[in-house]
């Protein structure tokens, strides 16, 4: 699996270089600035990019701009911004283009490797991943919605759970509940936010990321 990654500290760069390199990902180019972001993005069209949002020379929004143009160019480009704090603006116009294949995660996920490289995988597939704290902070925000206050509290952890990319398997095993139960709740919720159902994973996050994003 081809990779870009850009990230101005040296020393987090060359550790994402090394899980990389260690988890048999190939690492196309690895980059410090928006700018060489984009060319390197457009150049080698990678399976997944690994971004920091603050890059060079503004230290305020490079990394993300540089992926929402690299998107327009390549649509669908699999995406994994990486963040300091939870910015939901960030958060919302990452998902914009509803094409999926984006991840939103917190840099202290880094450090469960494991886990981290999941992610990167299941963005790498077309799957949204969205940290639980972004989640959390998208749910805070649109709380006042109608549609939101109709949830019961399980149908709210079921939704915050769905949208960190989650199966209805590991849904249940997290709420100790069954399949079936899960089911039920992802119905209820779907009604409930006038989204239409599917068995789809991956659309059906989506959808529920494109009410949040409203």
């Amino acid at each position: 699996m081809r990779i870009v990654v850009a990230e101005d500290l040296a020393l987090l760069r060359e550790g994402l270089i090394r899980i990389f390199q260690a988890n048999g990902f190939e690492v196309v180019e690895a980059v410090d600035n928006g700018p060489s972001l984009i060319r390197a993005l457009t150049a080698h069209r990678p399976d997944v990019a690994i971004i920091d949002v603050r890059l060079p020379p503004t230290f305020t929004d490079e990394g993300l701009r540089a992926a929402i143009d690299a998107r327009r160019q390549l649509p669908g480009l699999p995406v994994v911004v990486l963040s300091q704090y939870v910015e939901q603006l960030y958060a919302r116009e990452l998902m914009s283009d509803r094409a999926g294949a984006v991840g939103y995660l917190l840099k202290d996920r880094v450090m469960a490797v494991d886990q981290f490289v999941d992610h990167v995988r299941q963005v790498a597939s077309g799957s949204t991943i969205m940290d639980p704290d972004v989640v959390a902070a998208l749910l805070t925000h649109r709380s006042a919605d109608l549609h939101l206050l109709a949830l019961t509290p399980r149908e709210h952890e079921v939704l915050s759970l769905m949208a960190q990319g989650r199966s209805n398997a590991a849904i249940a095993a997290r709420m100790f509940v069954s399949e079936k139960t899960v089911s039920k709740h992802s119905y209820n919720i779907f009604t409930k936010l006038g989204l239409e159902p599917s068995e789809d994973d991956n659309r059906r996050v989506l959808a529920v990321l494109a009410y949040l994003e409203g």
